[in-house]
């Protein structure tokens, strides 16, 4: 397949790192205008300026990113990988991607992400799904930048956890950008993003980013907790989001699929 990605961070380089053995080909990156350079025949402006053979685009981003390209490469009839499923927490950017793909008659494949047992919580909602939480902790560090700066002192931060946000997932997703993904990704297959519930922590006493999911229903109950690693350049991205994409899109191509 020939891959575009947008954005050139922890993720993309991560992605393009991954792919280098396999026979998938990186034939653009798309980046701001200001930012392509035009001596580098692999970076461009604009979509429009981006070759018409590209087989998916890669979103490695952010919200932003995906709320201005994700739609006219949908539009044009190309499918879009994201991993910035917060930005579907806002209604109008989440009506123009699904009028985009339907009009171009393509698709914007959702990547999970940092989390598992998504496949669980799509099954459970088949029948009555009643409670879904989910719970994030990340060190200090990993929330600089965040709106946590303004509820707590992170860089003084030495023990303890410290609770700075509880709400819904579609408030954490549009408040977060670049840290509540995760919340988005547990109410997209679950309940949804008003009826998820919540808590972001900053704990100084752990080293890896820490999520937890609990859910019960007819199915059941079930809890789960992941203890994953960020990206060596990037404390805010996660090792395994950037895996998941391309997991994602090995899934896209191959004969049979999970």
């Amino acid at each position: 397949m020939k891959i575009g990605l947008i954005g050139q961070g922890a993720i993309a380089r991560y992605v393009t790192d991954a792919l280098s053995p396999s026979t998938h080909e990186v034939v653009a990156v798309l980046l701001r205008p200001e930012r392509a350079r035009v001596n580098v025949p692999l970076e461009f402006g604009s979509v429009d300026a981006l070759p018409t053979d590209i087989d998916v685009m890669i979103d490695c981003a952010g919200h932003t990113a995906l709320a201005a390209y994700g739609p006219p490469l949908l539009a044009r009839g190309t499918d879009v990988i994201t991993v910035s499923l917060g930005a579907l927490a806002d209604q109008v950017t989440a009506e123009a991607l699904e009028d985009a793909a339907t009009a171009g008659q393509s698709k914007l494949h959702l990547a999970s992400g940092a989390i598992g047992a998504l496949d669980c919580l799509r099954a459970a909602r088949i029948g009555t799904l009643d409670t879904v939480t989910y719970i994030g902790r990340k060190p200090p560090q990993g929330w600089i930048g965040s709106p946590a700066d303004d509820v707590l002192d992170l860089a003084g931060l030495t023990q303890g956890a410290h609770t700075h946000f509880e709400g819904t997932a579609r408030q954490a997703a549009l408040a977060y950008p670049k840290n509540a993904n995760v919340a988005a990704a547990v109410a997209l297959a679950g309940l949804g993003f008003d009826a998820t519930r919540v808590q972001l922590i900053a704990d100084a006493d752990i080293s890896h980013n820490i999520h937890e999911v609990t859910a019960a229903g007819d199915f059941g109950s079930f809890q789960f907790q992941i203890s994953g690693k960020a990206l060596p350049d990037n404390p805010r991205s996660s090792a395994l989001a950037a895996m998941s994409v391309v997991a994602k899109l090995d899934q896209l191509s191959a004969a049979v699929t999970l």
